[in-house]
C-alpha cells in the first residue's frame, strides 16, 4: 500500500519540530508502530544514529531515543522492541532481473551447480520432471566449469529426445543440443551473426555453445512464455527481495512483457517494492522510432510503484566470454579486442535523444572500452544540457582505465557496482586475469578509487547472476574474500571499503539512482517508512562474519512485506 500523500496531523507535527528532535500525537492519534531499544543507523548525516523509529501512515514521524519514543504508544500501536538489533533503511538493488530469475527458478535451474558431476544430475533431473513439455529450457551454468564452452554432445547425452536451451549464470552465453541446432537450421555454414560467435567443434560445426547475440538464433524458437509465467517469476523475484530487506528495485532489462508484468502484479496489490524499469533498448532499430516505442510502453506501465523512467544499454558482453570491449587485446587473442554492440556514434545520438525524452539511460558497461564510451557518450550529452537532464548510471563496471574513475564524479553519472563479484574466484583466477595480466587486472572492481573520487555510488545484484542478498555483497566489498574465508588473503586489497560506504550505496546512493532521495533512502522524519530489522548491529560483527546477518522485518511504506517468525509482536 502507497503511503496517502496527505500527511496526518500528528506526521506535520512531528515535521515542524524535527529541528528539537522531540514531537509526539495527540491522544487520540497514536502511532502505528514503534521500533525501540535498536541500534538505528539511519545514514542520514544530520542525525546519524538513534535507539527508535516511529511509523504513522506509512511515514516516519520520530527518530530519536526509546523513550522519548513510548509517547507515541496508544492502545493500537504495536511496539518491537529489538534488543540491541539493527534498524537501516531499505536497500536498493540498482541492477536486478526480478521477473526472468524467478521464471527460472521454475524452470532448469543451474545455478546451484558447482561442478560437472551437478550439472549432468540437474539436466538429467529437469529432462525427467516435465517429460511433456516441448524443450527443456533454463540456466544458471557457472563459465568455469566450461572454461572452453560446454557441448552439444554432453547436452545430447542428457537430454536425447527434444530441443534444450540453457543459459550461462551471467546471461551471455546459451549450451543448446544438437535437436535446438536443427531446428534453428544452425550449420557449419551459418556466419556468426553481427556482436555475437558461434563456438565451433574442430570440423567448423556449432558446438552447443552460442555467445552474445548468437544466443538469439535458437532463443528465438522457443515457446514463449506466458504472461502468467511472468507474473509468477516477478512474484518469486519480489519475495526473495522482501526477504532480504531490499524495498527499491531497478529491473536492469524489461522487455515489454516483463514491464507489463510488473503493471499487472501493481494492479493486482502484489508488487512489493518501489520498482523503477529499464525499459530494453533495440540497439538496431531506427532511433526516432525506438524512442517512440519506449515511451509508449513508459506511459502503459506507469502506476503505483512503477516508474518505467529508466532505458537499457547494452554497450559490450563479458570478459570471460571475451566478447567485452577492452581498450587493449586480450593477452589469449592478439590483436582483439572484443567488440562494441553498437557505434559509438549511434550510443551518443541515442543518449542525446533519450535524456531529452526524459529517461535516465541504464548502461551496460564491462571492459574499460565499453565504460570510456559511455562515459564520452554522458559528457557530450553533458555539454549540451550542462547536466539538467535525467541522471544517468552505468553497471557492473568491472575493468577501468584508471583516467575514466574521476569522470563519474564530474558528470553526476552514478556507478552500480556488484560488488560480490570483487574476488579471486575461478570467474577471476581463471577466465579474467589470464586474459588482461596483472597490471590491469588491478583495476577490476576499483570500487575503493571511485567511492574516493566523490562518486554517488549505488550497488546492485544482477541476480539470478549471482545472490541477490545486500549483505553478501556488503562483506565481500568489505573484504574482497570469498563469503567463508575469513583468514586469506583479500585480492586487490587497496580496493575494500569500510561498512558505512556499502550501507550507503545500498541505501542513500541507491535512492538517488532511483530518483527518490526525497522519499527514501535514509531514515529521515517527513520519509517513507521504508525501513529493515537486522537482526545483529553489523558494526559490532567481523567484516568475515556480516553475511551471518539475517534480515527480519522489511517495512515498504510502513507496511511488512517480509516478517521473520522470529520477530514476534509484543504490546
Amino acid at each position: 500500500m502507497l503511503p496517502r500523500s496527505n500527511l496526518t496531523r500528528s506526521t506535520i507535527a512531528c515535521l515542524i519540530a524535527a529541528t528539537f528532535a522531540a514531537c509526539g500525537p495527540s491522544p487520540a492519534n497514536p502511532a502505528d508502530l514503534v521500533l525501540r531499544d535498536a541500534m538505528v543507523y539511519t545514514v542520514d548525516s544530520a542525525n546519524p544514529r538513534a535507539e527508535a523509529v516511529v511509523i504513522d501512515d506509512g511515514r516516519i514521524v520520530y527518530v530519536g531515543t526509546s523513550d522519548s519514543a513510548q509517547s507515541f504508544v496508544g492502545r493500537h500501536t504495536e511496539v518491537l522492541r529489538l534488543a540491541g538489533r539493527m534498524v537501516l533503511p531499505g536497500f536498493h538493488d540498482t541492477h536486478v532481473h526480478p521477473v526472468t530469475g524467478g521464471m527460472e527458478l521454475g524452470d532448469c535451474d543451474l545455478n546451484a551447480a558447482v561442478a560437472l558431476d551437478e550439472v549432468r544430475r540437474l539436466v538429467t533431473e529437469c529432462d525427467r520432471r516435465d517429460a511433456t513439455a516441448p524443450w527443456v529450457r533454463g540456466g544458471g551454468w557457472q563459465l568455469p566449469i566450461f572454461p572452453d564452452g560446454p557441448t552439444r554432445g554432453l547436452l545430447d547425452s542428457l537430454v536425447p529426445d527434444r530441443p534444450a536451451y540453457l543459459t550461462s549464470a551471467d546471461g551471455h552465453s546459451a549450451w543448446v543440443n544438437s535437436r535446438a541446432l536443427a531446428l534453428a537450421g544452425l550449420t557449419r555454414a551459418t556466419r556468426d551473426p553481427a556482436n555475437g560467435r558461434i563456438e565451433r567443434d574442430a570440423t567448423g560445426a556449432p558446438s552447443g555453445t552460442l555467445r552474445e547475440a548468437a544466443m538469439d538464433l535458437v532463443s528465438s524458437e522457443l515457446p514463449p512464455h506466458t504472461a502468467d509465467d511472468h507474473l509468477a517469476g516477478l512474484e518469486r523475484g519480489l519475495a526473495m527481495a522482501a526477504r532480504f530487506g531490499i524495498t527499491t528495485l531497478h529491473e536492469a532489462s524489461a522487455t515489454e512483457p516483463i514491464a507489463l508484468a510488473y503493471a499487472r502484479a501493481d494492479s493486482l496489490g502484489r508488487l512489493t517494492a518501489r520498482s523503477v524499469l529499464s525499459l530494453l533498448v533495440d540497439t538496431k532499430a531506427p532511433v526516432d522510432r525506438e524512442i517512440r516505442r519506449l515511451a509508449a510502453l513508459r506511459a502503459r506501465a506507469s502506476r503505483g510503484l512503477i516508474r518505467p523512467v529508466a532505458a537499457k544499454i547494452f554497450t559490450d558482453g563479458v570478459i570471460e566470454a571475451q566478447t567485452a570491449a577492452l581498450l587493449a587485446p586480450y593477452l589469449d587473442r592478439p590483436g582483439y579486442r572484443g567488440a562494441l554492440n553498437l557505434p559509438p556514434a549511434k550510443f551518443d545520438t541515442l543518449v542525446g535523444k533519450l535524456d531529452s525524452a526524459g529517461f535516465k539511460v541504464h548502461v551496460h558497461a564491462i571492459g574499460d572500452r565499453a565504460i570510456r564510451i559511455a562515459l564520452d557518450g554522458f559528457a557530450k550529452q553533458h555539454a549540451r544540457d550542462g547536466g539538467v537532464g535525467p541522471r544517468h548510471i552505468v553497471a557492473h563496471i568491472q575493468l577501468f582505465d584508471p583516467d575514466d574513475i574521476p569522470r563519474f564524479a564530474s558528470l553526476g553519472v552514478v556507478p552500480s557496482f556488484q560488488p560480490l563479484w570483487a574476488y579471486a574466484d575461478p570467474y577471476i583466477t581463471e577466465l579474467t586475469e589470464p586474459r588482461l595480466g596483472p597490471e590491469r587486472s588491478r583495476y577490476l572492481y576499483p570500487i575503493a578509487s571511485v567511492a574516493r573520487s566523490g562518486a554517488i555510488m549505488a550497488a546492485g545484484s544482477d541476480w539470478s547472476v549471482s545472490s541477490m542478498n545486500p549483505l553478501d555483497a556488503i562483506q565481500v566489498a568489505a573484504t574482497r574474500r570469498d563469503l567463508d574465508d575469513s583468514t586469506g588473503t583479500a585480492w586487490v586489497p587497496e580496493e575494500r571499503v569500510d561498512l558505512a560506504t556499502m550501507l550507503r550505496a545500498y541505501t542513500l546512493g541507491g535512492a538517488v539512482a532511483s530518483d527518490h532521495d526525497s522519499l527514501t533512502g535514509t531514515l529521515t522524519v517527513g520519509k517513507a517508512a521504508d525501513v529493515i530489522v537486522v537482526s545483529d548491529d553489523l558494526f559490532s560483527l567481523p567484516p568475515h562474519r556480516i553475511h551471518t546477518a539475517r534480515v527480519l522485518l522489511t517495512l515498504l511504506g510502513g507496511r511488512a512485506v517480509y516478517r521473520d517468525s522470529t520477530l514476534a509482536k509484543r504490546p
